[in-house]
């Protein structure tokens, strides 16, 4: 009777937690959303695949600098670059926002970035200084902000990277896209090379678009990724994530784990 009375007991419990489990409220710290960036940036800090392809794209880009010094031309040859996650690796601040079940917010990017402590994105320091030796100038396009200046190029310059200054450092303006950005730059230098880990990085026919026009479009422009479009890996956010979301930013943990799931493909 004893046995039978710890088999009921143990059984109730068990199904009172797995019906708990089902109804638990879906809340900030416990969704795929804040989940899914521990799992990134830990791919991110510790996984040697993602050095070899930030390797793999950096290699690359070292063949596509070299063919492009030996074409003439009448305007001075330059490289246009992203910042965050091509040249410097901000996982430590996404790890410590989803450890406090938060995502990016603007006051803890600011915070970290006024450090100037961000890490590089493997091989990139080496490439642009070897692009540098070629002649070839760099320029930086980024969608920090104006009060973020200093400690950006004073983040910069503790690797040495090239033409960090003022000049050469494009910060956001009124608007997130890069595209008048870059015909700033291409008005008088001819861009041999973008580099980024987001497709708005590269060109506008990625800026605000759906899920499915990027898929498109990424094929469309198929032939320019590995030659003039150098993408590097980042699977902690970018406009890939915020697609997901049709560009809302104010979608509860619920909203958001609800489309997630509903994107997922299983078997």
């Amino acid at each position: 009777m004893k046995h039978l009375k710890s088999a009921l007991i143990i059984t109730f419990l068990f199904a009172a937690t797995f019906v708990y489990a089902q109804q638990a409220p879906v809340t900030a710290a416990n969704t795929m959303d804040i989940n899914g960036k521990l799992w990134a940036s830990l791919w991110q800090q510790k996984a040697a695949e993602y050095r070899a392809l930030c390797f793999q794209a950096y290699n690359i880009a070292h063949l596509r600098a070299d063919q492009a010094v030996l074409k003439s031309s009448t305007k001075p040859k330059v490289i246009i670059t992203d910042i965050d996650e091509t040249l410097l690796d901000n996982s430590p601040n996404a790890v410590s926002q989803a450890l406090k079940g938060r995502n990016y917010e603007q006051a803890a990017w600011l915070n970290w970035t006024s450090k100037a402590a961000a890490d590089t994105v493997p091989g990139a320091p080496a490439f642009l200084k070897y692009a540098a030796k070629k002649g070839i100038t760099i320029y930086y396009i980024t969608n920090r902000s104006e009060a973020e200046r200093a400690s950006t190029l004073k983040n910069l310059q503790k690797y040495g990277f090239p033409n960090a200054d003022d000049a050469h450092l494009l910060l956001r303006g009124n608007t997130p896209s890069k595209e008048e950005r870059r015909r700033q730059v291409m008005k008088d230098n001819e861009v041999i090379m973008l580099l980024g880990d987001n497709l708005a990085d590269f060109s506008a026919l990625f800026d605000h678009k759906t899920v499915a026009e990027r898929l498109q479009n990424t094929e469309a422009e198929a032939a320019q990724f590995g030659n003039k479009f150098i993408v590097l890996p980042n699977a902690d956010y970018g406009d890939w994530e915020s697609a997901l979301y049709d560009y809302k930013y104010n979608l509860t943990p619920e909203q958001k784990e609800a489309i997630l799931k509903k994107g997922l493909k299983g078997e």
